[in-house]
């Protein structure tokens, strides 16, 4: 489990794959509070580990089930003045539950990686699905 280090923000998130035919892609969320587009993520709550707060924020933000694969990477940031730090892991897509949305995020798009880079809001996240070893295409 995380430990609550009151200086530093901790969050999680996932890079979360489905097929799409013969491409993998990912899931990337429109936030509304912050007009944004970023990864699924969030703070890693009380008592929680940072896998499970993984899996609770995709679900959350994407509606989907996500099945961990492996560590993808962290990225890091100042939020008000305090340093946060977000823990990602890829997942698979593994089944759909719209229901536990928690309404934070208004519009959920599946895209290639290069997509996503276009589309998302902040540098470190686009580096980290860059890097990604996930296959972007079947047979590549």
């Amino acid at each position: 489990m995380a430990k609550k280090n009151k200086s530093v923000i901790q969050a999680a998130g996932g890079i979360i794959w489905k097929k799409d035919g013969s491409e993998k892609k990912l899931a990337v969320v429109h936030r509304h509070k912050h007009n944004d587009w970023s990864l699924p993520k969030g703070k890693v709550d009380p008592g929680e580990s940072w896998i499970k707060a993984a899996q609770r924020e995709v679900l959350e933000e994407t509606g989907h089930i996500g099945k961990i694969k492996k560590y993808a990477g962290s990225i890091s940031y100042l939020l008000d003045g305090k340093p946060k730090i977000v823990l990602f892991w890829h997942m698979d897509a593994k089944s759909e539950n719209i229901e536990k949305m928690n309404g934070e995020v208004d519009e959920v798009r599946w895209l290639t990686v290069d997509e996503a880079a276009d589309l998302l809001d902040y540098p470190d996240e686009i580096e980290l699905i860059r890097s990604s070893p996930i296959k972007r295409k079947k047979g590549t």
